[in-house]
């Protein structure tokens, strides 16, 4: 399997991690890089994606955003939510379509649910992950010659209230939550620990 390197920066602001994620996305298709995973929390923010920009869709009033260009509509970014983008080049077998990659991602978050005792799920209202009915891991993805940037967020140990406030396109208030809102007791690092054991479903095997 190819090697998958993790970096962790820990708590950075989006605009930061946006502009790393230009720079190792054309490094990572010159293959001056391996496929990378950054893993960090955000500042609140709400993305907007072309989806939402489209629909006029914003969030409610109290909150920054940033205009993005993966795909989707609003996804809130703040404490308690982990956040992993992958830089990966995405050229092996069944890697072949914009769906099949999001699958293999929705995948890899399942499995680490399951590891840490909790039953996520596929919803046909939106991809992403979801437990019983709401939603608490959003994907969006961009490519360039085939190589991502952006990715998902699983929300953990959120302030209440506030991702809850904000609706996805074609999503009600309050279907996107937390796994604390929904009574698990886990956090980002121990989501971050279970993805990690878990990095075979994409095919890929952590280095160091």
């Amino acid at each position: 399997m190819r090697p998958l390197h993790i970096n962790n920066l820990g708590v950075v602001s989006h605009s930061s991690a946006d502009e790393l994620m230009r720079v190792m996305q054309s490094k990572r298709i010159d293959d001056e890089i391996e496929d990378t995973i950054l893993v960090c929390q955000h500042e609140e923010i709400v993305t907007v994606g072309p989806r939402a920009r489209n629909d006029g869709i914003s969030p409610p009033i109290g909150y920054d955003t940033s205009s993005v260009d993966r795909g989707g509509g609003l996804t809130w970014h703040g404490p308690g939510q982990l956040v992993v983008y992958p830089i990966i080049k995405w050229d092996k077998d069944g890697e072949s379509n914009v769906k099949a990659v999001i699958a293999i991602l929705e995948e890899w978050v399942i499995s680490a649910l399951a590891q840490l005792g909790v039953e996520g799920r596929r919803d046909t209202r939106m991809q992403g992950v979801w437990v019983g009915e709401n939603k608490i891991c959003s994907i969006g993805l961009s490519f360039l010659r085939w190589t991502s940037r952006h990715g998902l967020t699983v929300n953990c140990n959120t302030p209440p209230g506030r991702v809850e406030m904000v609706s996805g396109c074609g999503l009600g208030q309050d279907t996107t939550t937390s796994l604390a809102a929904l009574g698990h007791n886990i956090t980002t690092e121990m989501v971050l620990n279970a993805l990690i054991s878990n990095a075979n479903c994409l095919s890929r095997e952590i280095s160091n």
